[in-house]
């Protein structure tokens, strides 16, 4: 059994650039969505305004937007004939973690404003009583709420890197550069390849399991 796991990754040696550039992507553009998402999410939960049910169900709606959009929409800002094509960032892993960054952040700020609203607020009165600073109750908040929000930014992680529509059009796919998990199950399964295929897959699960698992861990201790 060890001799076929050993000459298997001998064989496929390939896939290991693809793993960590498929975990640097999504966890980069899961940081920014989520610095974002949550400071953006707990200012919305806090304040009442004329439009805020409007930007909730704009937030609702790209929360299931197709990610193709997302995808085409990037595509025609960082392309030869888009406002940003002077950068040449299209067809590399910088336009992908922008096309995933956009991905989660409705996920994180929808969220973020859903799930704690009521104890944010309350939170904030308190803090209000007690004479704290504006920064001192938005530490306190994201104290309070922590485990609310580590399972939003899980949420956002695994849309990230389950992602291959939009990261597929921004990033082309390419070998050694731009090629992904998701991308590389995508394309091994068209040519008939499914032993990588499916050993890809695995390791995808493998991630989404030890994350859940370090999730679940951490609500116990609390």
């Amino acid at each position: 059994m060890f001799e076929f796991i050993k000459e298997f990754f001998i064989e496929y040696n390939d896939m290991f650039p693809v793993i960590m550039l498929s975990l640097k992507v999504s966890l980069t553009s899961t940081l920014i969505a989520s610095i974002l998402g949550m400071v953006s999410g707990v200012a919305t939960a806090l304040n009442e305004f004329k439009l805020k049910r409007t930007l909730m169900r704009v937030t609702n709606t790209l929360m299931s937007l197709p990610p193709v959009l997302i995808g085409l929409l990037v595509y025609m800002l960082l392309s030869r004939k888009g406002p940003l094509g002077s950068l040449g960032l299209l067809f590399s892993p910088t336009a992908m973690i922008i096309s995933q960054s956009l991905l989660v952040f409705p996920i994180i700020f929808g969220l973020t404003v859903s799930n704690i609203s009521e104890s944010a607020k309350e939170i904030q009165l308190t803090c209000m009583s007690l004479g704290a600073s504006k920064n001192d109750t938005l530490k306190a908040i994201i104290s309070e709420c922590r485990m609310q929000l580590l399972s939003i930014v899980t949420a956002g992680f695994g849309r990230a890197i389950s992602e291959v529509g939009a990261v597929m059009m921004v990033g082309g796919n390419i070998k050694a550069k731009t090629r992904v998990m998701t991308t590389y199950i995508a394309l091994e399964t068209g040519k008939g390849n499914f032993n990588e295929a499916v050993f890809i897959g695995i390791v995808l699960l493998f991630i989404s399991f030890f994350i859940n698992t370090v999730l679940y861990r951490l609500q116990r201790r609390e």
